[in-house]
Formats: C-alpha cells, sequence, structure tokens
C-alpha cells in the first residue's frame, strides 16, 4: 500500500509539472465578455465582465488556473440593483471591478444611463450580493484600492475611475459611498484618447497604475505609470503602451483591439493579465464581441512588469502555466424545469417582464408570452438568449405556432442591437403557419425567405460561420447572409452577437420552448 501511495503521488507530481508547461488557448472567456476584472482569494480567483443591456447583470466566473472557467452566478440579479430603462447597446453597465478585502467581495461599477457608479458587496461571489451603495462621484470605470496611511497607521479606501479627461483619485466612505477629502486628477495617460480602466497595485514602495487608452476599437492599448505617493506625481513606464496590437508586429493578428487589463498574482508568485480584445473573422469586422484573453506579466522585483515578454498575444499561447485545472462546462443542451432557475447563460434584454416567462405553466417548458415590445425595439421583448461564443456555432429549437394568434411571429435571431439581427421565425397569418427569414439593417427590414408549413411544428436554426449566417428549416439551409453587416463595425455599440428566442405579436400568443442546443 505505501508503494502504491508513492507511486501515486509521483504520478501528481509528474502530472502537475507537464500541466504547468503546455500553454493555453485564447481567448480563455469567449464571446462578449469585455473589460474583465480579475481577483484572487486563496487558490481560487474570481472574474467579472461587462454586461451593458442585458440582465442578469455582470457575470461572475471563477477558476484555479486562470485558463479554465466555469461561471458560478451573476452580481445583479435584482431590479433594485439593475435598473436598465433606455439602456440600449450602448447603455447598461459598464466596466466592472471585482476586489476582496478583509473576508468580502466588492464589485464596483457604472451603471451609464440609470445612477452612476456603485458597488455591491457579497461574503461569496456566488452571491447573494448586496443592494447598491451608490458612489459620490461621477466619471465611468470605477476601482477600488485599500491603503494603510503611513502618517496615522488608519487605513483608507479609494475610489478610482475616468473623470474630467484623466484619473481621478479620492477617498471614499465605504458606509456611505460619500467623498472624503480632496480629489485629484493623478494621470491623463500617454496621450492616447480615453483614458480609462485604471486600476492600481501597491508594489515595492510604489503605487502602480495600470489603464487603458486609444478607445475600445483597433487603438486601443494599455499603458501604465507609478509614483511612491499615490496623489503622484505618476511616472510613464518607459515602454508604454505596455500591451496593445497597434504596431506593425500585430497589423496581421487574428487578436486585435487589446486592452483594459487587470493584473492578479498566482499563489506561485507568477503574474499574470486578462484584457479584453476582439478576434477578426471577416475581414476587417467583428461579430462575437469583445472576449477575455489571458497573457503572463513579468515583474521583477522593483522594476517595471513586461506582458508576456513584450510580445504580442496569441490564440495559442505557448508558455508555462499555473498547473491546470479542467471545470465543469455546461452541456450544449439547455433545457427547462420546475422549481429550477435558468441556465446561467441566459440573458434577457433589459429588465424582464416576469409575466411573459414562466416554467410552471407546462412541466418540461419555457412558456413565452408576447408583450408589448418587439426585438425591434427599445426596451425589454419577450426574448431570451445566449452569447455567440465561436465563430462557427450553431443555434437550433423546436418551435411549435399552434398557440400564436394572427400576425404574431416566434423564432429565433442572431442579434446585435435592436436595428441590426438576422431572424427565422414561424409566422402565422390567415390561420396558416410560414416559416419566414428576416433581416433588420438599420431602417431596413427586408423578408428574405416564406415557406408555407405543412403543421405548426418545425425546427428551426442559425449557423454561423466566418463570413456568413445561414438558416436552417428542418435541417434544411433556406437561407443565407453575410455576417458583416451586422458586426460591430456596421452595426455600432459595445457588445456582441446574441443568439436567443423571441416572440412578438399579438397579446395573447405564446410560445413553449422545451429545448435549445448550442452546437
Amino acid at each position: 500500500m505505501k508503494l502504491v501511495k508513492a507511486i501515486a503521488s509521483v504520478l501528481v507530481t509528474v502530472t502537475a509539472g507537464l500541466a504547468s508547461a503546455q500553454g493555453y488557448n485564447n481567448p480563455v472567456i469567449p464571446g462578449f465578455h469585455p473589460d474583465p476584472s480579475v481577483c484572487r482569494v486563496g487558490d481560487d480567483f474570481y472574474l467579472v465582465n461587462s454586461s451593458f443591456q442585458f440582465f442578469p447583470g455582470v457575470p461572475v466566473y471563477h477558476s484555479k488556473d486562470l485558463i479554465h472557467w466555469e461561471q458560478v452566478g451573476h452580481c445583479l440579479t435584482r431590479r433594485t440593483q439593475l435598473e436598465l430603462k433606455q439602456s440600449e447597446n450602448a447603455g447598461g453597465i459598464w466596466a466592472p471591478t471585482i476586489r476582496h478585502h478583509n473576508g468580502k467581495f466588492y464589485m464596483i461599477t457604472t451603471n451609464q444611463a440609470n445612477g452612476g457608479n456603485f458597488f455591491v458587496t457579497a461574503d461569496r461571489p456566488e452571491g447573494p450580493w448586496s443592494d447598491p451603495v451608490w458612489v459620490d462621484q461621477d466619471g465611468i470605470d470605477p476601482t477600488l484600492f485599500w491603503d494603510t496611511d503611513p502618517k496615522t497607521g488608519k487605513e483608507r479606501c479609494y475610489y478610482v475611475g475616468n473623470a474630467w479627461g484623466g484619473i481621478l483619485l479620492t477617498e471614499i466612505d465605504l458606509n456611505t459611498g460619500k467623498r472624503i477629502g480632496d480629489r485629484k486628477v493623478i494621470w491623463q495617460g500617454t496621450g492616447g484618447r480615453y483614458p480609462e480602466g485604471p486600476h492600481i497595485y501597491k508594489r515595492d514602495g510604489y503605487y502602480y497604475l495600470l489603464i487603458a487608452e486609444g478607445g475600445t476599437e483597433f487603438s486601443h492599448k494599455v499603458t501604465m505609470a507609478r509614483s511612491k505617493n499615490i496623489w503622484g506625481p505618476y511616472e510613464g513606464h518607459p515602454g508604454n503602451p505596455v500591451l496593445t496590437h497597434l504596431t506593425q508586429k500585430g497589423q496581421d493578428n487574428m487578436i486585435q483591439g487589446v486592452g483594459h487589463a487587470d493584473i492578479v498574482e498566482a499563489p506561485d508568485g507568477s503574474y499574470w493579465a486578462v484584457a479584453l480584445a476582439f478576434r477578426w473573422q471577416t475581414g476587417t469586422h467583428h461579430l462575437l464581441g469583445r472576449e477575455t484573453f489571458l497573457t503572463p506579466v513579468q515583474w521583477p522585483k522593483g522594476k517595471w512588469p513586461t506582458f508576456n515578454g513584450g510580445n504580442n498575444i496569441e490564440l495559442k499561447m505557448d508558455c508555462r502555466t499555473l498547473p491546470q485545472v479542467v471545470l465543469p462546462q455546461p452541456s450544449s443542451k439547455i433545457t427547462f424545469a420546475q422549481g429550477q432557475e435558468l441556465d446561467m447563460r441566459l440573458n434577457y434584454l433589459c429588465n424582464p417582464v416576469e409575466a411573459n416567462y414562466s416554467l410552471n405553466e407546462r412541466p418540461g417548458y419555457l412558456r413565452m408570452r408576447a408583450g408589448n415590445k418587439t426585438i425591434n425595439q427599445a426596451g425589454s421583448p419577450t426574448f431570451i438568449g445566449v452569447r455567440q461564443t465561436a465563430i462557427d456555432q450553431t443555434y437550433s429549437t423546436t418551435i411549435d405556432a399552434a398557440t400564436l394568434r394572427n400576425g404574431a411571429r416566434a423564432g429565433i435571431t442572431a442579434y446585435m442591437g435592436k436595428e441590426y439581427h438576422y431572424d427565422i421565425a414561424i409566422v402565422k397569418r390567415d390561420g396558416n403557419c410560414i416559416a419566414q427569414v428576416t433581416y433588420r439593417l438599420g431602417k431596413m427590414t427586408h423578408v428574405e425567405k416564406e415557406i408555407a408549413l405543412d403543421g405548426t411544428a418545425a425546427t428551426i436554426a442559425i449557423s454561423g460561420t466566418a463570413h456568413d449566417y445561414h438558416f436552417l428549416l428542418n435541417g434544411k439551409e433556406i437561407a443565407q447572409m453575410d455576417a458583416r453587416l451586422i458586426s460591430t463595425e456596421t452595426a455600432g455599440g459595445f457588445t456582441g452577437i446574441y443568439f436567443g428566442n423571441f416572440i412578438d405579436g399579438p397579446r395573447g400568443s405564446y410560445i413553449d420552448v422545451k429545448e435549445i442546443s448550442i452546437e
């Protein structure tokens, strides 16, 4: 028995050593997961992302190795925490930061159209999270930083954010969100537009300030400064920008728009950064939104850090990693059951009209009722969807239109925003059921295809590829459309494609969804 245990111990050690040298694939969290922020508690890492107009808000992810992530919840699950009226695809929740201090988790963020800056707290990252504490400071992209006053020994909490044309610092009262004392712009960056997304780290007697500049498009970049005094003056990193693909060596990389980073120290003393970026997929267009990427950081004691040795971030990173721990991943099938919560991947548009959704009226199904909004309008239509997380991905479901009233349609959509989406749906017209493919492109709405159905039920699917979306009826392709026309470069905004189920039309119409497939 002792020999068996000894062999097992050797195998574990060898396996861990191999795992820590095998590299990894980027993005580590694919699909619309921008503005990543990360913290560590013991051997566990926790990460949050911006969620904009989608509800629940601010997804929370957990990892053991910074490479494999599982979603464990959302920070903002109640309307008292997250009001999304008047929030379209440029509004809602911007740039959260997650931190852990004295046994408590803090998530601070901006509700762009409804209230400004606030933070919530929790004992566990899974929640429940508190109601908001509103911060008495305008601007965006807030973070929190704790420090001990060298004169008094008193702990102070600082708010750092984008305001007044630069990075603003002020002390705040964590109980009330009120400012304490002075506030000051401590750095304006290196001259790039929109200095934002700040984080402060204290190391080797310096306060290191990490920010984003250049706007969250192709000119995005990460820059850094440091000071012996938290109030400054700050000296810029001699190698700024410390991370960007706005270079000659980055111009042909599939990964573009690299910026908005956050650094974390691992238990073994290594440093890593998460950052947002997007992947080109059709010319210079992207559709999946800004995703979460990972890069190693070399940070010798007392010296400036270097990100990935000064090299680009790659889709395949060939570097030593932490011992890798693969966590459970969600099924490719989303099902519904009475008494259970919805799959964490599912989101509504803005605050849902709860009466339009029910798991209790037909066992094993989600009932979706037509509301007073359509997916062509701002607000909260009857919609529930998931992020598209791979360039080649298919979203499908079966629709039975027997419960639709004349003029109603129920189907699925590749949704970038209310003015840019591709739909395949079942339409009820004069008592008959018709499969219909529709494109919404700005002010133009076009019906591409209509096919009469035998009966009321059909399986419909949208399949994304690098250049096109394909629309399938009962397994047969009936239309396809250029992906570029609903890309971020065309549609604008800060989100990525959602695949979703929806129902539009006369009140009283409803649809029962048994299963959604994502492959």
